[in-house]
């Protein structure tokens, strides 16, 4: 049970081959053991799991049930769970309790009866490439715990490479799924902006955050995006479409499909290695009757420079609230208001956090708001119209997703631009509101390598197809660390 996907583990709790509360013992007993060895959960509450696997059961045995009830998955510590710890990764929420759902953990818990495990790990307020930056220690990637898993999403990355879990939230703000994704071997999967809503989930840049499914195969993700989009009234970012089925595609051919190839992606700057995994996926994709062709986003270097004006301008106003005084750190010792606000902020944030926030409030001031951030404003909208011209010419997009496999830990700490360059392919995404997925695509030296997919606005069905297809021809996506059984 610990490698069977998503619909295996449902038709098993349908054949009542295992019970959720056996299932759900099963993952409990394994994080129990093998946690240790890689930091994933911050938090795991074996009674509430267990409490929600008993009624999964019963919802089961009632014929209440739909095709996830039951079955047990990681929450990234970024979402409001009412009566569990909500970290975020920070000193600064260390003890707070979520009093409310997010909208996410209620949409897969209440409605389709999935159980959660714990909160995982993450790069602290979703601020990082590593997850190195976490209050509670470094996450170490399963495939080598000498290098990192990724970030921001980097407990639930290696909660699933080392099936901690059969799957797992996780949110992306410039790659924080797909480069996690890429560096332990799993499938993620970011929708487009607005998809799945972002109420209760804590906000690190609100116009570029999005929650999105991470898991071994396209299947698996298509079928935990069913359950967590949706229009939502109490998100104002949150889009009405119709329901969609997001694994309604997952078996249609691609013949005819137009694969487009950025000049921009394949250029110097990534691994040799990388790109020669890339090219093979690329070749299998030919045999399974697409078309490449040659596109161009001539904006795209200038994405990584765009998201570091855009997204810590609005963290600094985002994280603003964390000031000591309603919830949350606050500092002990202090002789009057301005100096408690100081106190708790200097000492409940960590390093990264506080040069985003302070790289925020210098481009928002006066003097300098026009110079950055309005023009960092324009930068992402011809970001965006580069991607409305390329999808005229192919229907996906695709390139590496990282420009490297994992990288050592403390490799890259030192030196933060090093850092923000892991999210080079990743980050245009996101500044055009796109959807974006990550699918393995081989190996090297051990290390896993992710393929990127992009889609134009609402065609997720169509990216998890594209996935899909490829992966019914590749086996890159069952291969499971070493000595882990």
């Amino acid at each position: 049970m610990i490698n069977a996907s998503l619909k295996q583990l449902s038709q098993a709790l349908a054949g009542k081959q295992i019970s959720s509360v056996e299932l759900t013992q099963l993952f409990l007993e394994r994080i129990e053991r093998l946690n240790p060895l890689f930091n994933a959960f911050i938090t795991v509450d074996a009674e509430k799991s267990l409490a929600a696997a008993r009624s999964a059961d019963a919802r089961i045995a009632a014929g209440d049930g739909g095709l996830l009830t039951g079955i047990p998955i990681a929450q990234k510590d970024i979402f409001c769970a009412e009566g569990w710890p909500t970290t975020c990764g920070s000193k600064m929420l260390a003890n707070f309790v979520a009093p409310y759902d997010a909208t996410v953990i209620r949409k897969m818990e209440r409605d389709s009866g999935l159980v959660s495990l714990g909160k995982t790990n993450m790069d602290e307020f979703a601020m990082g490439s590593s997850n190195e930056t976490s209050f509670f220690g470094p996450v170490r990637n399963p495939w080598d715990s000498e290098r990192v898993p990724g970030g921001s999403s980097g407990g639930s990355a290696a909660a699933v490479a080392a099936r901690l879990a059969p799957a797992a939230t996780g949110t992306d703000t410039g790659g924080s799924i797909r480069q996690p994704a890429a560096l332990c071997n799993l499938t993620g999967l970011k929708p487009t902006y607005g998809v799945v809503s972002r109420y209760g989930m804590i906000a690190f840049a609100s116009s570029l955050d999005q929650a999105g499914p991470m898991a071994a195969s396209a299947e698996d993700c298509a079928l935990l995006l069913n359950s967590m989009a949706g229009f939502d009234e109490r998100d104002s970012t949150s889009l009405e479409r119709p329901p969609e089925d997001y694994s309604r595609d997952l078996e249609q051919p691609l013949n005819g499909l137009r694969i487009g190839l950025p000049k921009e992606f394949f250029g110097p700057g990534c691994a040799a290695e990388v790109m020669a995994a890339v090219q093979l996926a690329l070749a299998e994709y030919k045999k399974l009757g697409a078309t490449l062709v040659d596109v161009s986003l001539p904006n795209s270097h200038l994405s990584v420079p765009a998201y570091y004006v855009i997204a810590p301008a609005e963290a600094s106003s985002n994280l603003s609230r964390f000031d000591g005084v309603r919830y949350g750190f606050r500092a002990a010792d202090y002789g009057n208001l301005d100096e408690m606000y100081m106190k708790t902020r200097a000492q409940g944030f960590g390093a990264e956090v506080k040069r985003r926030i302070m790289i925020g409030a210098y481009v928002l001031s006066h003097g300098y708001y026009d110079a950055y951030y309005l023009q960092a404003q324009r930068i992402r909208r011809l970001i965006a119209n580069d991607f409305v011209e390329a999808f005229k010419h192919c229907d996906v997009i695709i390139g590496p997703t990282s420009p490297s496999t994992a990288f050592k830990l403390g490799e890259k700490a030192a030196d933060p631009v090093q850092m923000y360059l892991s999210d080079i392919y990743t980050i245009a995404v996101n500044l055009a509101g796109l959807p974006g997925m990550s699918l393995p695509c081989g190996f090297v030296g051990g290390l896993p390598v992710g393929l990127q997919l992009i889609g134009n606005y609402f065609a997720e069905g169509q990216l998890l197809n594209v996935a899909h297809q490829y992966q019914q021809v590749s086996a890159w996506h069952q291969q499971r660390p070493a000595g882990l059984a």
